[in-house]
């Protein structure tokens, strides 16, 4: 695993200091991100395809690849998920070119040592505004293509920005003051969140992440109403009936440069993001 750090490093870079902003107009650069994506999974040994979409007329696509399972007995498959295009005002390295970094460590180091379970990873295409919360989301339009299939599916991880870290006390934010009583101050954890029908899931993961991981994590299954519970591509398999939760620093709630030009690469924190997905992937080994 030892190249997992260079790799995020060189991933966040190429998208989010090369390319830069990658919002819904940018149809250059998403198709250079997308093609970046496609030699990477295919430089790990995975094959890719293609599911594409068109959105206010333009063609937009997700780029999908599996490693199948070791055990033909677990029928039902993992979904790892994250997008790669970002808001518009932003270069998005922390949002979302970290969860694409993390994405990319995860099915190299997967098809390097596959899991029991067939992984599908998805890179999504318009997580963003102005498609977001929208059936034109790439992953609402993966999520209803399994559904139409008949997939039965253990879970979907939605990878929503990684990298941002902070260890001042006060640094860390959340929607009520409440939380503030069960949840720490400091910026120092990752965070799993989803709804409550997908806790059992999440619970599963974080349990085995919990013993194997330096990077502290916090959970929180919920409801909608709560602010940023279904924010991002996780929301789109619960409508499915699909258990489903994101990985996240907890964006705004944490990372000041969220949606803004300042979104840099040289604000994340790589050694974290590196423990992270090595604890993420060592964790799912297990599940």
């Amino acid at each position: 695993m030892d190249d997992i750090k260079q790799n995020i490093i060189e991933t966040v870079n190429y998208l989010a200091r090369e390319l830069g902003q990658r919002c819904y107009k940018d149809l250059d650069k998403l198709a250079l991100a997308a093609a970046f994506i496609e030699h990477r999974l295919r430089s790990s040994g995975c094959a890719t395809g293609r599911q594409g979409f068109t959105y206010r007329g333009n063609a937009y696509c997700n780029i999908l690849t599996e490693v199948k399972g070791t055990d033909p007995s677990r029928e039902d498959i993992l979904i790892i998920g994250a997008h790669y295009d970002s808001a518009e005002g932003t270069p998005g390295a922390d949002d979302n070119a970290s969860g694409v970094a993390g994405l990319l460590e995860l099915a190299r180091l997967t098809r390097r040592t596959p899991l029991l379970r067939t992984v599908r990873f998805a890179a999504f295409c318009l997580e963003e505004p102005p498609a977001y919360m929208t059936k034109h989301m790439g992953s609402y339009i993966h999520a209803k293509s399994l559904h139409d299939q008949g997939v039965k599916v253990q879970g979907m991880i939605s990878l929503e920005m990684l990298g941002y870290y902070c260890d001042e006390k006060g640094c860390q934010y959340y929607p009520s003051s409440l939380f503030k009583l069960a949840y720490p101050n400091q910026g120092h954890f990752i965070a799993f969140v989803g709804n409550f029908s997908s806790r059992h899931f999440s619970s599963r993961v974080k349990a085995a992440y919990s013993t194997i991981s330096t990077i502290p994590v916090e959970s929180l299954n919920g409801f909608s109403i709560i602010p940023g519970v279904d924010f991002s591509d996780h929301r789109n398999y619960w409508k499915f009936g699909y258990p489903a939760f994101m990985i996240t620093d907890t964006a705004f709630y944490r990372n000041p440069n969220y949606h803004d030009s300042g979104d840099t690469p040289e604000t994340l924190d790589y050694d974290r993001l590196d423990e992270l997905i090595k604890g993420v992937y060592r964790a799912l080994v297990t599940i």
